[in-house]
């Protein structure tokens, strides 16, 4: 074991003296390192720009939306929100969401607690009813801290989902809400009636 120490730390010494005479190479060496690094982080932002510009220019019709499965209709609420400007918005729906299935912040600082429920007949389909606004209105303050607590649907609400929406200062997107936020440019917070004040008064 003591040889094998000797002879690496001879190998080392002599790769250092070697270096030492020729420190040309060092020079080469991070000025290759240097270009690469260059390359990479030139490439990074090369696609960050893409990626906004791709969400930006995001639009879905309904049936696109009709056509997706209930777990890719919340990764499409979730890209319809980081269109909008929201950075940290996320999909967090399944097995122990409490009632969210996306999560997301907007460029105004409110906090948005969304619960996706997805019709594949539109709205034809069964009606989104109470029990579904009563379970996220439960968790979606306590535990996520919500300003904007919003239930969004490719079909439709029962007639006394409104109603009781309104006692509980939540929000609903329908069909035709859904539509025109999907297939246009303009940001939720938008097209929804009184939407919190801002977090961060502007």
């Amino acid at each position: 074991m003591f040889a094998g120490v000797v002879l690496a730390a001879a190998a080392a010494w002599a790769v250092i003296s070697w270096l030492v005479k020729n420190w040309w190479v060092l020079v080469v060496l991070g000025a290759v390192a240097a270009v690469v690094a260059a390359g990479w982080i030139h490439r990074r932002q090369q696609r960050r720009a893409w990626d906004r510009v791709r969400q930006q220019a995001l639009r879905y019709g309904l049936p696109q939306l009709d056509a997706l499965h209930h777990r890719d209709f919340e990764y499409a609420v979730r890209d319809l929100m980081l269109r909008d400007g929201c950075t940290d918005a996320r999909q967090i729906g399944g097995a122990g969401d409490n009632g969210a299935d996306v999560l997301a912040t907007d460029p105004l600082g409110r906090t948005w607690v969304i619960q996706c429920k997805h019709r594949r007949d539109g709205d034809r389909g069964s009606a989104v009813g109470t029990p579904d606004l009563q379970r996220v209105n439960g968790t979606a303050r306590q535990l996520y801290g919500a300003d904007v607590v919003l239930v969004v649907t490719n079909g439709r609400f029962s007639t006394r989902c409104t109603p009781l929406a309104q006692q509980l200062h939540m929000h609903l997107a329908d069909r035709r809400i859904l539509a025109t936020w999907a297939g246009g440019g303009r940001p939720l917070w938008e097209l929804l009636p009184r939407i919190p004040a801002p977090r961060n008064g502007r």
